[in-house]
């Protein structure tokens, strides 16, 4: 089978899930492509995607796909079973049961995996003094999904319909990892830097953060900790300290690479 277009629909705070999952279309060498970029607000109303070869992208948070991008993804359907490739992106860790979770989620939504990715991208908590996956995805991986996207399309032209594919195996549990109580964190802005320019706003993916008389305030019940703020305020002004940091510094900092699943 040919497709002629591929619709990319991702959660990607600090941009790393959108990077695999352009890297992945670009080996594609699709005739067209759109995109659903579900980072800040789900679509107004549910959509049906039936004739396009989608990707599916989310980082993965505790073990699991991040809560919000399943909220949001929840809002697209397929009712001819359109082919999805489900990718998370991890912070070196590992990424347990959301590959699997993320399969799980786009076969209930009507859609059938015909491939899956799991691939690194630096982790939220990775500071200077402290790197876990600084600077990935890097140029090995994008080169790695790249060539995996060429490897999808060649899988879907070896056969005459989807159905005829046999079903698609990853790594991952049922029931899924469950998830320990989130302890309400947020970031917190240093004053002295801090010139309320109001980019952190614009960059949260749940409207966490509103300006107060003391400076740029985010909201602990609605923080979801990707630390989105963090890596992109202009003036460094904004910190997240976790003792997890130094525990994900100390045991996983070598590399792993991307596992891909055709």
């Amino acid at each position: 089978m040919r497709y002629k277009t591929v619709h990319l629909i991702y959660f990607s705070p600090t941009h790393t899930s959108a990077k695999i999952a352009y890297a992945i279309a670009e080996g594609m060498a699709t005739v067209m492509m759109s995109e659903s970029n579900v980072t800040f607000d789900a679509p107004a109303a549910e959509e049906d995607i039936d004739d396009e070869l989608t990707i599916v992208a989310a980082p993965v948070y505790g073990g699991r796909v991040a809560e919000t991008a399943v909220e949001r993804f929840r809002m697209f359907r397929s009712m001819h079973h359109a082919p999805v490739v489900p990718v998370v992106l991890y912070g070196n860790r590992d990424y347990e049961d959301a590959l699997r979770e993320l399969c799980d989620l786009m076969t209930e939504q009507g859609f059938l995996p015909v491939a899956a990715g799991a691939f690194v991208g630096e982790h939220s908590f990775s500071r200077k003094d402290m790197p876990v996956a600084e600077g990935r995805p890097d140029e090995r991986d994008i080169a790695v999904a790249v060539d995996f996207g060429r490897r999808i399309i060649d899988k879907l032209e070896q056969v005459s319909c989807i159905e005829c594919l046999p079903a698609l195996h990853v790594k991952g549990n049922y029931p899924y990892r469950e998830k320990s109580p989130s302890t309400p964190m947020a970031p917190v802005t240093d004053s002295a830097l801090c010139t309320r320019c109001g980019y952190c706003v614009d960059v949260c993916p749940t409207r966490a953060i509103t300006p107060t008389d003391e400076g740029m305030y985010s909201d602990p019940a609605l923080c979801i900790k990707c630390c989105a703020c963090v890596k992109e305020c202009p003036e460094g002004a904004r910190t997240f300290d976790t003792p997890f940091t130094a525990m994900l510094h100390k045991n996983f900092s070598a590399r792993r690479e991307p596992e891909c699943f055709l």
